[in-house]
């Protein structure tokens, strides 16, 4: 009997750990899937944040793209404008340059004989003393 006694108190025993054993793998368990939804938020959270802050620094580097290219735009409008007003102002002195050679050359073939500066002179007087 003490045989039967001790096997039963040994199968209790085991049977005593073999709950514990249960109750801690279902304790280990909880705590597992606790730890790993911890980690699933965290790593939500993780992600979250770095769309975040990948469409800041979109929304940034398209902010100054903007502005640099808005920039550049308005250096180059500016540089046409002096080089168009400088392309006109020496348009300008070409014509006057041209205009009065061709007036001297006017005046020489008009001038050159005697006749007709003698004729141009009376025309002159006769305007002058009109007035």
């Amino acid at each position: 009997m003490g045989a039967v006694s001790e096997r039963e108190e040994s199968i209790k025993n085991a049977l005593k750990s073999a709950e514990e054993a249960r109750a801690e793998m279902q304790n280990l368990q909880s705590d597992n899937e606790r730890i790993l939804k911890e980690a699933r938020a965290e790593r939500d959270l993780l992600l979250k944040e770095a769309r975040e802050m990948k469409a800041n620094v979109i929304d940034s580097a398209k902010t100054e793209a903007q502005t640099q290219a808005a920039s550049i735009i308005r250096q180059a409008q500016a540089t046409i404008e002096r080089e168009k007003q400088a392309a006109v102002a020496d348009f300008k002195n070409q014509v006057a340059q041209l205009s009065i050679e061709i007036a001297e050359k006017v005046v020489k073939s008009e001038l050159s004989e005697k006749d007709k500066q003698f004729k141009m002179v009376k025309s002159l007087l006769q305007d002058v003393t009109l007035k």
